[in-house]
């Protein structure tokens, strides 16, 4: 097996960037407008369902879903050659929450306002299942418009901030999946986790350069505590770690 890419990263690598190639299919989703257009109308549509998902599927398997299908992370993991700029997360990871916390009161008042929701449709504003087709209440062109912004977007931070800056910054999606896992944490029950042996770990830092979030993992692993709000489950640390200090494991803890 070669070292430096473990059969296991290759499968994940190929996964999100099938999940990137995917989202002109997936966009709407995943939508931070579609679901409040469905939150206007009473309309419980897909991009509702599925951030519903990503909170309960944290609650036993963490942050998985961006490390593994997150369509902007495999994105941002193809720009990485571009730029391999550590983030500084303690300066970046709260502007997802400037951003989040409004966007879920104008949902929560815009439905509330529409007198709660009325009926079911996971392809609302989506024709024959494609997003970027448009619809008959949404030309074309606004569904391309809007695919290219969000490209711009991830793209841009990922070269000029580093890597998975996106998620860092303007991630609408993280904070579900964070507050299931802060949730799980409250109560330590079985789920999907990092478990560290600090008397394995040669002190490499091996695990932190390959870090795709710029975690400090040689520290956390020094400290036997690898919880973090910020950590995707990815297993970058797990496989490049020859010493086997670090593996997955679905436990009870904290």
């Amino acid at each position: 097996m070669n070292r430096q890419f473990p059969m296991r990263q290759r499968i994940r690598k190929a996964l999100v960037i099938v999940a990137f190639l995917s989202f002109p299919i997936t966009m709407n989703f995943f939508s931070p407008y579609v679901i409040i257009e469905g939150a206007m109308n009473g309309v419980v549509n897909g991009s509702f369902v599925v951030f519903v998902s990503l909170f309960l599927s944290a609650l036993f398997l963490g942050r998985l879903w961006c490390g593994w299908i997150c369509p902007a992370g495999g994105l941002q993991e193809m720009v990485e050659p571009v730029n391999k700029k550590v983030v500084n997360g303690a300066k970046s990871d709260w502007i997802k929450w400037l951003i989040w916390i409004p966007w879920v009161s104008l949902i929560v008042w815009f439905a509330v306002n529409a007198g709660g929701y009325r009926r079911i449709d996971l392809l609302y504003l989506t024709e024959n299942g494609i997003s970027v087709a448009g619809s008959a209440d949404r030309p074309i062109f606004f569904a391309y418009l809007i695919y290219y912004i969000v490209i711009a977007l991830f793209v841009g931070l990922a070269m000029f901030a580093g890597k998975r800056a996106g998620c860092h910054t303007v991630c609408w999606i993280a904070p579900f999946m964070m507050i299931g896992r802060w949730v799980r944490n409250r109560f330590g029950w079985a789920s999907l986790r990092l478990v560290a042996d600090s008397s394995a770990c040669t002190d490499c830092k091996t695990c932190t350069k390959s870090c795709p979030m710029s975690l400090d993992v040689n520290a956390m692993v020094q400290v036997g505590k690898m919880e973090h709000p910020e950590c995707i489950l990815c297993g970058t640390c797990v496989d490049g770690c020859t010493k086997k200090a670090i593996r997955y494991s679905f436990s009870a803890g904290r």
